[in-house]
């Protein structure tokens, strides 16, 4: 199935009033924060190209972001989890947590949430989880850009504090590269000690 709004149209159908597409970045990586962001598209809403941001190149992400955020008809919001609320929540609960925030920083709140993945535990309203709803849905689609757009340009930033880590490249996540800095530096204060790799770099 394409990327369309016929999940949000069978919803509006169904009497919802107010749909937004939620979806997350940054689970995976051992550095750096967890970004939920939620979507409320205009009615009959169209963008060329929108799609899964996993199968978006940077500088396709960058004019897709560019487009949702500066059009005035859609809402969103992005909320971030730093590494010491992932350690502290694991990472699960940090991502469902900044999904019920970013729901909860929209104005007025949407009625229905169509979610990427899993339901989403005391979820505060009605929600319809789909699994691989960033290829099938326009509103989660967008979500997934905002929030993997959002984060790339919190880790460049991050690069600036620790450049010494090369998270302008990889991003915190586990590649080989990253692997080696760790084995040579151990965790800088952007790490998720949580996380296995981190805590043997740690503890080496």
């Amino acid at each position: 199935m394409p990327c369309s709004l016929e999940h949000e149209h069978r919803l509006v159908s169904a009497g919802f009033q107010c749909i937004a597409g939620i979806d997350e970045a940054g689970r995976g990586p051992l550095a750096g924060p967890v970004v939920a962001t939620a979507v409320v598209l205009p009615p009959g809403f169209h963008l060329d190209g929108l799609d899964d941001s996993k199968k978006l190149t940077p500088l396709r992400r960058e004019k897709l972001h560019a487009a949702l955020t500066s059009n005035p008809g859609v809402r969103w919001a992005c909320i971030h989890k730093s590494p010491a609320e992932i350690d502290r929540l694991n990472i699960l609960g940090a991502t469902h947590a900044a999904m019920r925030e970013a729901w909860l920083a929209l104005v007025p709140r949407p009625d229905h949430a169509l979610i990427d993945g899993l339901p989403v535990p005391d979820f505060p309203c009605a929600q319809t989880a789909l699994v691989g709803g960033d290829a099938i849905s326009t509103s989660i689609a967008a979500a997934s850009i905002i929030a993997k757009v959002e984060r790339d340009r919190a880790m460049l930033e991050l690069d600036r504090q620790y450049p010494e880590y090369g998270f302008a490249k990889h991003k915190g996540y586990p590649t080989a590269a990253h692997f080696a800095k760790l084995r040579t530096h151990g965790p800088c204060p952007i790490h998720r000690r949580s996380f296995a790799p981190v805590a043997q770099a740690e503890f080496r």
